[in-house]
This record gives C-alpha cells, sequence and structure tokens, in this order.
C-alpha cells in the first residue's frame, strides 16, 4: 500500500513528538513550554478526572450548592452540615476551588477563608437537572469499573441497563408505574434546557400541530404550550408513561390541549393529524435497526410537507467531540443500545425514511443539543 507524503510526515511527527529528549527540551525552551504545559496539564486531568467528577458528587449529596447561593461560608460553619471535623471539610472544599466548582470569598475575623461559588458551580442552584444527573452518574461509574469488559460484551447485566429497561426491552409498553417513575423523573429533570434551546432555535409559530413522541412526562410540550397558547398538542409514549404525563398537563392547566395516546412506537402506528412531530433525545437511544423504524413511523403520520424535529447530541460536532463520541458514546454502550451519529448519517437516515429538505438549526449549547428539521417528501 502506498503511504502518501503527509502521512510519512504524521509517522516522523509522532515519533519525534514521543521522544523523552524532545519532550524535555520542548518544556524547557521558551516557544514551546507552554504548549508542553498545556499538554501535560490536559493528558493529567483525563487520568484524574474521576477523582474531579467525585468531588463534584460530594457537593450535590451535601447540597453545598444551594447552601453557598446565600453566603459565603468556613469550613467551620459547613462542616456540622457535612458530617465531617472542620480538617475534612476545609479538606473537600479546597479541592473543590481547584476545579473551579467553589471559590474563596476572603477571611472572617479569625481569618479562615470563606467559600462561595466558583464560575463552574454558579451553574448548579436552580438546576436540578444537573444535579439529578451528577446522582444518576454513579450507575455509569460502576458500568466503567472495567471498561474492557464492557467493551467486548463481556458484561451480562449493566446498571445503565436495568435503569433504562425500555432500551433493550422486548415489550418495553409492559414496564409499569413503579419502574416508568425512576427514569421518567429523571428525564423530565435534565431536559428543561434541552426544549429550552431548541424552542428558541425554532419556532412553532407557523404550526398547528405539534406531537412529541417519546416525550416522557411532557416537560417539552409544556414549554411549547407557554410559549404558543394557540398550538394544539399530542403526546405519544408508553402507556405508564403517559399516565404521568396526563397529571403534569392537568396541573399546569394545558391538559384541554394535549391528546395523550400511550403506545410502543416500534410496533404500534403513530396518531394522526399532526403537521409537526418532535423526537427530543430519541434516536440516539436506538441502534439503526429501531432509529429507522421510529423515522418510518413518523413519516408515515406526517402529511406531505409535514415537518419533523430532532434534537439530540450528536457525534463529531467541532469543538465538543469529548461530549457526543467520548461522554455519551460509553454511556449508550452501557445503556445497552443506541449511539450518537455525526450530521451525515442522520441525513442519510431521513432520506431513506422519506424526509427532504434536512438543515441543521444552530442552537445555543451544540454539546448538548443539534437541532435538524426535515420535511416529508
Amino acid at each position: 500500500m502506498q503511504v502518501s507524503l503527509i502521512d510519512r510526515w504524521r509517522a516522523w511527527r509522532d515519533r519525534k513528538l514521543a521522544s523523552p529528549a524532545f519532550q524535555r527540551w520542548a518544556a524547557d525552551f521558551p516557544l514551546t513550554r507552554f504548549e508542553a504545559a498545556r499538554r501535560a496539564r490536559g493528558l493529567f486531568d483525563i487520568t484524574a478526572g474521576f477523582v474531579y467528577s467525585q468531588i463534584l458528587y460530594a457537593l450535590v449529596e451535601l447540597d453545598l450548592f444551594d447552601r453557598l447561593a446565600d453566603r459565603p461560608l468556613t469550613a467551620a460553619e459547613l462542616a456540622p452540615h457535612m458530617g465531617m471535623s472542620v480538617t475534612a471539610a476545609d479538606r473537600l472544599l479546597r479541592a473543590a476551588v481547584a476545579i473551579d466548582l467553589l471559590e474563596r470569598r476572603g477571611t472572617d475575623a479569625a481569618g479562615a477563608a470563606r467559600y462561595g461559588l466558583g464560575k463552574l458551580g454558579i451553574a448548579m442552584p436552580g438546576n436540578p437537572g444537573i444535579a439529578a444527573m451528577v446522582r444518576h452518574h454513579r450507575m455509569l461509574y460502576h458500568d466503567l469499573d472495567d471498561p474492557l469488559a464492557l467493551f467486548r460484551g463481556e458484561l451480562t447485566e449493566t446498571e445503565l441497563g436495568r435503569y433504562w429497561s425500555y432500551a433493550g426491552s422486548a415489550d418495553p409498553a409492559a414496564d409499569g408505574e413503579e419502574r416508568v417513575a425512576e427514569y421518567s423523573t429523571l428525564m423530565s429533570a435534565s431536559s428543561g434546557f434541552v426544549a429550552e434551546d431548541t424552542l428558541d432555535a425554532y419556532s412553532l409559530g407557523e404550526h398547528r400541530c405539534l406531537m412529541d413522541v417519546g416525550g416522557g412526562e411532557g416537560r417539552f410540550l409544556l414549554q411549547a404550550a407557554r410559549r404558543w397558547p394557540d398550538l394544539q398538542l399530542m403526546l405519544f409514549d408508553l402507556p405508564a408513561v403517559v399516565e404521568r404525563a396526563r397529571e403534569t398537563f392537568d396541573a399546569a392547566g394545558v391538559g384541554d390541549r394535549v391528546q395523550v395516546v400511550g403506545g410502543n412506537v416500534k410496533s404500534d402506528p403513530l396518531p394522526k393529524g399532526a403537521d409537526i412531530i418532535s423526537l427530543v433525545r430519541v434516536i440516539l437511544d436506538h441502534n439503526d435497526d429501531g432509529a429507522m423504524t421510529i423515522l418510518r413511523a413518523v413519516r408515515a403520520a406526517l402529511p406531505v410537507g409535514g415537518t419533523l424535529m430532532i434534537t439530540e447530541p450528536m457525534s463529531e460536532v467541532p469543538g465538543v467531540e469529548p461530549v457526543g463520541d467520548a461522554y455519551f458514546g460509553l454511556y449508550l454502550l452501557a445503556m445497552g443500545s443506541g449511539r450518537t451519529r455525526p450530521l451525515r448519517e442522520h441525513r442519510a437516515m431521513l432520506r431513506e425514511a422519506g424526509f427532504d429538505q434536512i438543515r441543521l438549526v444552530r442552537t445555543r449549547r451544540p454539546l448538548q443539543t443539534r437541532l435538524l428539521i426535515a420535511k416529508v417528501a
């Protein structure tokens, strides 16, 4: 096989950069010192990533972000609430400062450091979905205890596979209220900013009726209902899920505008009547055959000229590759179903399902929310 000039150059570069002698020189030379230090820090941060995540988890479990939202406090003031000695509390607080979750805010009269919210921690109060996901990650960490076993398919069962039971179930509609409640509440809590970013990016003002397929407890539809009072709404999800959604809509005073239908999207036909259908973080939960089944079901439910809206994280997104390809890649592997897909694969699947005029709409936070709009051909 012929090797191109650029590949030969890359092979030479890799050998040079991997040389211990070159690395020592780069760390000392003024023009390369900063880049060498940056790369060393980046590698160390990957190595220490689990430690950092556990610091965050500890602060979430202790409700320290909410406690510090009102005013900064010292380790001595926080220690009784944290259930630990002042020395141990100060160690945890200092660790949180080091990764920008907290920051020091001067000292008290005795000279003890006060701690307040840092530039990363400031996002935590008022966003219960973030804290819910942090707590939820205990299961992911358990499944990643032996990552090679996970990749090799040697785990007979995973924590995430049990939690998201619908993903690998032959009959997801059979899940009862207790089972559904576990994951529906988490999905609802974590979907607020996704719904906000999606509806900020694409207006539903020209549409008559929106059906959210796989819409859980109705968080997305509820935000749409508040923004467009004349919009009619439909929700399709598993029977036990939609019963919980009915309560949400009634409590919000929009129950008379929402038609709720229970079923299995991979085996039951979708109801007709909507001119736009949304799939919010649905396609990535399914392997290719299941995803195509859902897309064809949506195509069959829409009229000619109808609109499909897909909102979910994707892979190969410039600047946020670690989210789509690393985090969600392993999360969905542990879940036992689905994968993130690059834009080109989404386009190909949509065309195969009978859609055209496919376009990517810019969103505020593409690391979590990418938005595709397509029309029925």
